[in-house]
């Protein structure tokens, strides 16, 4: 119980770091989003209720989590399979937050930039681990753990979400994540008997 509580720590950590790596890209947003709504009506037209906003924000936020906890475990994880699911993170979650960037433009929604307080930490405990324990934890944490809370949100944010853009985003989003935690479920099931 106490390794648990170290990984899901530690892929805290790791979302965290994942995080900061992918602040240069979401500072552009806000800045971006300004000049719009400074140049024409487009951004005020489609203002968002503030269910469609944190919905959109709730996908941002977890993109960057995954992405920061998916490059800390691309220079830190043993297993080649590992290895191999914390690209497929960081490839399918930035393409995810390029998407979910180009809306909140859009919508002149100003996005978080770095990872949540919860997966700074996580990080942090991430960056201390090594070998099978660093594996361990990153799938615990990152791959299980994260997802099943990202997809009990989205799911959640789904049922109240008006705006058409923001929904199709989610509605997107929710099959990628679903698959993700399959098959780190699965990845845990070979590997951790």
């Amino acid at each position: 119980m106490h390794k648990s509580k170290t990984l899901k720590t530690l892929l805290t950590a790791s979302a965290v770091a994942a995080m900061f790596s992918t602040v240069g890209v979401q500072a552009q947003t806000p800045a971006s989003a300004g000049q719009n709504e400074a140049a024409g009506q487009t951004a005020s037209n489609d203002k968002l209720s503030a269910g469609d906003e944190k919905a959109l924000k709730d996908m941002a936020q977890a993109n960057i989590n995954e992405v920061a906890a998916g490059k800390i475990a691309l220079s830190k994880a043993q297993s080649s399979d590992v290895k191999a699911f914390a690209q497929k993170m960081v490839d399918d979650h930035s393409a995810a937050l390029n998407k979910v960037q180009a809306v909140a433009q859009k919508k002149g929604v100003t996005l978080p930039t770095e990872p949540d307080d919860k997966h700074k930490a996580m990080a942090a405990t991430l960056e201390k681990e090594s070998g099978e324990a660093f594996d361990k934890m990153y799938m615990e944490n990152a791959g299980t753990k994260d997802h099943k809370m990202v997809l009990s949100t989205l799911k959640s944010d789904a049922m109240n979400i008006k705006d058409p853009d923001v929904k199709a985003l989610a509605d997107e989003h929710t099959p990628v994540v679903e698959q993700h935690l399959k098959s780190a479920e699965e990845m845990k099931m070979t590997s951790g008997k």
